[in-house]
């Protein structure tokens, strides 16, 4: 969907042209009372549900989640997942063409999450939704549910934020600006004017490297430990250079990322995960979180090592709508939220109890 008119940011630049790409499943009803907004996490997109298809190589993030008769019960609620603006698999991002023809590229204007957010609110406009009944996310989608709650909690009912902080902590930025060095030091990147490159020219080792280097935060110490050990990859020998299993493991992921996702987008989302801070101008996080009134689940994974438990504390702490942090036993650490589809639907029929 183009976007009606251009998208001020906080930046005070203002982005022209913007399309969000998005899904839905169910119907709207007339009221339109019955709309749950689902948002994705840095490399995820609007594919939350279904099976694998063109644009689409791989079945939704979250299917286990939605459809008739599961957690998000399509029969009942309306559920849209957009892509979120400055992405690459339909939105508005780095690699877009701008009205002249020209990519943006290094020109792309940064972006923080509630300027992702405000485009989210005009896609909701469009659509005729005044009021979400709920709000779910995780990881950077539970940052922009966040900020949905705080910056708009006239529009925002209900609320479940799962592996997600109020604030991104010293280390998470400090994980952010190492995959982004990564990606930059590349010198495929040429300065980030990389996109009409010939194929295999731009900074795919760099974008790889990143996702290495994420993919560890987002798995647990015992999960690995478990899973490969010290284990040679079959067929080779690490005395005599060959890989472990656990690197050919990191090989695999950074080559299905390098396939599917634009740097310039990861640069810019990373850059926008970084700046992540819901009190920021508004007091400090408990003067924000008082904001966000509306009944509130707050849950972590208690082997996250990036976004750990206690982030998840302090955000059921301060939420006046909450109780206490609910915490999903599970030894796949960050990505727990993806991986526990039961567990998350549990949370997710609490917060939307059957009628």
């Amino acid at each position: 969907m183009a976007l009606d008119g251009p998208l001020r940011l906080e930046s005070g630049a203002t982005l022209p042209g913007v399309r969000l790409a998005y899904e839905t499943w169910g119907r709207l009803a007339p009221d339109g009372g019955n709309a749950v907004l689902v948002l994705h996490a840095l490399t995820g997109d609007s594919h939350a549900a279904g099976p694998a298809g063109p644009g689409h190589p791989a079945p939704g993030w979250w299917d286990a989640l939605v459809g008739p008769g599961r957690a998000l019960d399509t029969d009942r609620w309306f559920v849209v997942a957009p892509n979120v603006l400055g992405g690459c698999q339909g939105s508005t991002g780095p690699s877009s063409r701008r009205s002249d023809g020209t990519r943006w590229a290094t020109e792309f204007p940064h972006l923080t999450i509630r300027d992702q957010v405000a485009a989210e609110a005009r896609l909701a406009d469009a659509l005729g939704i005044g009021r979400w009944a709920a709000v779910i996310g995780g990881s950077m989608g539970g940052m922009r549910a966040l900020e949905w709650a705080v910056g708009l909690p006239d529009r925002t009912e209900s609320l479940l934020v799962l592996a997600a902080p109020a604030a991104s902590s010293a280390e998470q930025i400090a994980w952010g600006s190492v995959q982004i060095s990564a990606i930059r030091a590349d010198p495929g990147w040429q300065g980030g004017r990389y996109h009409d490159a010939p194929p295999g020219s731009g900074p795919h080792r760099g974008l790889g490297q990143a996702r290495r280097i994420a993919h560890v935060t987002y798995r647990s110490e015992a999960e690995l430990g478990a899973r490969f050990g010290r284990e040679a990859q079959p067929g080779e020998l690490p005395s005599r250079g060959g890989r472990y299993q656990v690197e050919s493991y990191l090989d695999h992921h950074a080559a299905k990322l390098v396939g599917r996702f634009d740097a310039g987008s990861y640069v810019t989302l990373t850059e926008a995960m970084n700046g992540h801070d819901v009190g920021r101008g508004r007091g400090g996080t408990a003067r924000a979180l008082r904001r966000a009134g509306m009944p509130a689940l707050v849950a972590g994974i208690a082997s996250d090592r990036l976004y750990p438990p206690s982030q998840q504390a302090e955000l059921a702490a301060l939420l006046p709508g909450a109780d206490r942090p609910r915490i999903i036993e599970s030894p796949y650490g960050h990505d727990g939220f993806l991986i526990e589809t039961g567990h998350v639907g549990r949370l997710v029929r609490e917060l939307l109890p059957a009628s």
